[in-house]
């Protein structure tokens, strides 16, 4: 995975502990651990978290893309929201397809 700067980027001047804590940790050193899960599979649990917790935003979207590009396929992203769809609420599953789509569709 890419070295991640988001956090610097954004936050760096304003909370540069969080900033830190957001690319070196959390991107660093929790998604490198692919030994343990797969950025593949980190990728798809991400995006279904941030769905089921409301988490709609700019962020879904960026978790979306790279789940794209960590190898989740547009059959597996589709599968993987209806289920969840059950379990976090059909109204944020609505939000995530919309994303979804946008993202798949871009080819």
């Amino acid at each position: 995975m890419e070295k991640v700067t988001a956090g610097r980027d954004a936050l760096g001047t304003f909370a540069p502990k969080f900033a830190e804590l957001n690319d070196d940790v959390l991107f660093g050193q929790v998604w490198s651990r692919e030994e343990q899960l797969s950025a593949r599979d980190r990728s798809l649990v991400t995006v279904i978290a941030l769905m089921a917790s409301g988490v709609l935003d700019s962020s879904l979207g960026y978790h979306i893309q790279t789940a794209k590009k960590n190898g989740i396929t547009k059959e597996e992203m589709a599968e993987a929201l209806t289920h969840a769809a059950f379990y976090a609420g059909w109204p944020k599953a609505w939000a995530a397809f919309r994303m979804a789509k946008e993202v798949y569709d871009a080819e």
